[in-house]
């Protein structure tokens, strides 16, 4: 990658070479070579912090080391950021274009014939996906503005929950009652539009996350950052420094961007086998087949027999994107009832999701798996049933996801009786929970003990 960017730089006849940090290992050592060649063929290279609004290594312990716990870490960040709005949330003048006369360049001109590609090698859509994202996602910076003011300023709506374009009519404007306004309250509810949808721009860089907190404080009416946690905008301001969070912990402890746990104490946990068995007597072998287990297989296709779980997977898979707390509650699924390794589910969400991002995602699926930074204990674990009657209260995503259960009502909805699954032709639940439950306790408080 490297050789080839530094082609391209030639065959521009370039002398600068500026971009954006990339904070991963891979991605790193990817740029560190950049840099090598560009020096060697006296091209300066710029490489800026633009991802977070308070970058890696400014918001430090005592001791100057990153922080491994959330709390202290927002406070701080806040400080920073109210300390410096200027600095920090600076909004530059966007680029002028170029003069008309740089079409009629040798070199140039070139770039301004070549078409932007609809595919990427290799990562083809189907054509039905395609224009599922086309609907879902619609591209571009005006969109993605026109997203984020819908949230500031308009109430959620139960027909807005699923794969449906989210600048649909209909929308009711409130100053009051809009979605961000009541974020405190709802922001763990999958069966309406509460959340923003916005972490597709972000972590595609279509949108700034400046530019929400900026849109956050004109707003308000404020010249400071608004992020306590007892206000609908303080709450999703603090969803934002989550994403500042997990990027400095991928940067001050790079391991856990290697596969490896944040708590090494828990590295001996004993996994189940999430690959289908077969008569091969060579253990190497079976571990690299690549072929899912059942176990894995139903959480991944959404007929674990459990409601709030099939729901999310399939929501999963047909947009590409799912609701912040669902991702918790299968998450605690996948690693606790089913005691599968989170390495297998947090590679299955980075193939799925549109708005993947490997710091938010391995923070997301150490966190559930009790591994992490700042983790969910490992004695707390999520029971699926109650996560559902908070999360889907009225059952309307569950209904919509899972249709052979679209006519249960009440508490049925999240825990059907055995006989109401088989007559609906669901099935039956996986693991019972509390046995599940147990076998869990016993594996963390015992790291190598089955």
């Amino acid at each position: 990658m490297a050789a080839r960017i530094m082609s391209m730089i030639t065959d521009l006849a370039c002398t600068s070479l500026y971009a954006n940090m990339e904070y991963e290992v891979d991605e790193l050592r990817r740029d560190l070579h950049v840099c090598e060649l560009a020096k060697a063929r006296g091209v300066k290279a710029t490489f800026v912090h633009n991802k977070c609004i308070v970058e890696p290594d400014v918001i430090l312990t005592k001791d100057e080391r990153a922080y491994s716990v959330y709390s202290p870490y927002q406070r701080k960040w806040l400080s920073a950021l109210n300390g410096n709005i200027p600095h920090y949330l600076e909004d530059c003048p966007s680029p002028q274009p170029n003069s008309a006369s740089i079409r009629n360049s040798k070199i140039y001109a070139p770039l301004f014939e070549t078409p932007v590609p609809n595919i990427v090698e290799g990562y083809e859509l189907k054509e039905s996906d395609r224009k599922k994202m086309l609907q879902v996602f619609p591209e571009g910076e005006d969109a993605a503005a026109e997203i984020l003011k819908r949230f500031l300023t308009t109430k959620s709506r139960t027909c807005q929950f699923g794969a449906v374009h989210p600048l649909a009519l209909g929308a009711e404007e409130s100053t009051k009652a809009s979605r961000v306004m009541n974020y405190d309250k709802d922001r763990d509810r999958a069966d309406k539009d509460t959340t923003s949808r916005l972490s597709v721009y972000l972590s595609s860089g279509v949108l700034s996350i400046r530019a929400c907190v900026r849109a956050t404080m004109r707003l308000l009416g404020i010249n400071q950052v608004e992020g306590g946690g007892t206000s609908g905008v303080g709450r999703w301001v603090q969803e934002l420094a989550w994403r500042d969070f997990y990027t400095c912990v991928l940067v001050g402890f790079p391991r856990v961007s290697m596969g490896r746990p944040f708590l090494e104490k828990f590295s001996a946990v004993v996994w189940e086998e999430h690959q289908a068995p077969e008569d091969i007597p060579d253990a190497s072998e079976y571990h690299d087949r690549g072929k899912d287990g059942e176990a894995l297989q139903r959480w991944k296709e959404g007929t674990t027999g459990v409601p709030i779980v099939d729901a999310t997977m399939r929501c999963l898979k047909e947009m590409g994107w799912v609701h912040n707390r669902m991702r918790m509650i299968t998450a605690m699924f996948l690693t606790k009832d089913l005691m599968i390794d989170w390495r297998v589910g947090e590679r299955y969400f980075m193939e799925q999701l549109i708005d993947g991002d490997l710091a938010s995602n391995n923070g997301g699926w150490q966190w559930s798996a009790s591994t992490g930074v700042d983790p969910c204990p490992y004695f707390r674990i999520f029971n699926p049933y109650s996560q559902s009657e908070k999360a889907d209260p009225t059952g309307e995503f569950i209904r919509h996801w899972v249709p052979e259960l679209s006519k249960l009502r009440g508490k049925d909805i999240h825990n059907p009786s055995e006989s109401v699954a088989k007559k609906l032709g669901y099935p039956l639940p996986i693991v019972k929970h509390a046995d599940a439950r147990e076998r869990a306790l016993r594996r963390f408080k015992n790291p190598g003990e089955v």
